[in-house]
């Protein structure tokens, strides 16, 4: 039935007249609900990225003239204000305001006067909510990057550090080759470095500015488009305004996919680390911080917080897959289910930074159990080695390979270990780690100057140019 005014359950009260998109008709307190949904708890996240895409447009609006120079000083002003109690947690969302845009607007009535109701001119909830999450995303993306740079590099350190240490290879869960710590480490840190370079694609193809799409078909309006670009400090102006509304849902889903690639990675790793410290296998120790005991079991320490680390990489891939759902199967234009993008994808972001967080305390800290990997370098590993250097001295290798196994069968196979070495880039003996550590500082220099850049553009935005 409705009901006007509406309470909330705090004894908030709101009008349908308070709401941005209001005509005068009246609410439905469970419907209203039902449409609010997560999104006063949800957009306090983007909210500061809301008000410094507000911030470009009251600055393009006022380069246009079409806000009047002092109306859009008082704006800046104000949000320059909000944006820091956003970011403190002072600027709250309350339920009764419906989402982040309707708690900005009436923040800057309040903080700015009438020059406040000037702020939508141009714009629809549509760019807005596109914008304020694509500035999130670019500087999330920045601050995982620099997480995975680090976690690659103490990968790094740690091969470094073992590079002599022997660890057996492993096909079909069976013993097949010799390798060596710094071997394993390494292929996680050149995993990662893949991902970064990925990476700089992903935040590429997110350093488009939509603003002034606006509902999806432009603006009647004489706005600049690319000035809102510069001074937002977006390399490039996404051009089409259905094609901005169209990839909604597009863009939250290719970094949640690398999100899930980047777990890919570490899950490896993760199950490793779970077998090889075992006692059966006993190759690796971890610290006892990183495990848990038993409620019956004295003698227990359980990996808890590699198997809950490992989780998580799944539940990245779930969330992927949670938003594709939501994402697939809507034609063009702009559909309320976009709504429900945020959840998964603001979700798998906070997921990710934790995870990558407490791996790069994890990696550093596990430690070797040297007799444990010297008692499993036994001969028959060096099976395929002996076999590669008899073909090499010029036997067929099918002849080396049944005469290699034939002495195994008969108990007498005796490697000679001293001539069973390889030459090649990636080989036990060039595991090329100084041009990935290489590698990774370009990597970490990109990143810095994403990083730089936009805070640049940030300090700058506040001002209207004399």
């Amino acid at each position: 039935m409705p009901v006007e005014p509406m309470r909330t359950r705090e004894g908030e009260e709101t009008k349908a007249a308070d709401l941005l998109w209001a005509k005068g008709l009246p609410l439905d307190a469970e419907i209203h609900r039902f449409t609010v949904d997560e999104d006063p708890l949800l957009d306090s996240r983007i909210l500061p990225w809301d008000i410094v895409g507000s911030a470009g447009h009251v600055r393009m609006l006022a380069a246009t003239g079409l806000m009047p120079g002092e109306d859009a000083a008082a704006l800046l002003a104000a949000l320059e204000t909000l944006h820091g109690e956003a970011l403190s947690g002072e600027l709250v969302i309350q339920p009764t305001q419906e989402d982040g845009h309707t708690a900005l607007e009436q923040a800057l009535i309040q903080r700015a006067g009438p020059a406040g109701r000037r702020v939508h001119l141009g714009r629809s909830r549509n760019d807005q909510v596109i914008l304020a999450v694509r500035l999130y995303l670019r500087d999330a993306l920045l601050g995982t990057g620099q997480q995975l740079a680090t976690l690659a590099g103490h990968f790094s350190q740690f091969a470094g550090s073992h590079l002599s240490v022997f660890l057996p290879g492993y096909t079909h869960m069976r013993r097949a080759m010799p390798s060596s710590l710094a071997q394993w480490a390494l292929a996680f840190a050149e995993g990662l470095n893949e991902e970064l370079e990925t990476l700089e694609g992903l935040y590429r193809r997110l350093d488009r500015c939509p603003l002034g799409a606006a509902a999806g078909f432009g603006v009647p309006l004489a706005i600049d488009r690319e000035y809102s670009a510069r001074v937002l400090g977006f390399r490039r102006l996404q051009r089409n305004p259905v094609d901005v509304n169209n990839s909604r849902g597009r863009h939250e889903l290719a970094v949640l996919q690398w999100l899930a690639s980047v777990a890919g990675i570490l899950e490896k790793y993760l199950w490793d680390l779970a077998l090889f410290s075992t006692e059966e296998y006993g190759f690796l120790r971890l610290p006892d911080a990183f495990t848990t005991g038993s409620s019956i079991m004295p003698q227990k320490r359980n990996p808890d917080v590699v198997e809950l680390a490992r989780g998580r990489c799944g539940e990245l891939r779930g969330l992927a897959g949670q938003l594709e759902h939501i994402a697939a199967g809507l034609p063009s234009s702009y559909h309320r289910d976009s709504q429900l993008l945020k959840a998964p994808l603001l979700r798998g972001i906070s997921r990710a930074g934790e995870l990558f967080q407490v791996m790069n305390r994890l990696v550093p800290s596990v430690r070797p159990c040297p007799d444990r990997l010297a008692a499993a370098d036994v001969n028959e590993l060096y099976a395929a080695h002996e076999a590669c250097h008899r073909a090499a001295d010029g036997m067929a290798f099918r002849d080396a390979y049944g005469e290699v196994a034939s002495e195994l069968l008969a108990g007498d196979f005796n490697p000679d270990r001293g001539t069973l070495g390889g030459a090649h880039t990636g080989s036990l003996q060039q595991l090329g780690i100084s041009a990935l550590e290489a590698e990774l500082a370009g990597r970490r220099e990109w990143l810095g100057h994403q990083q730089r850049r936009q805070q640049r553009t940030l300090s700058a935005l506040w001002q209207i140019p004399r």
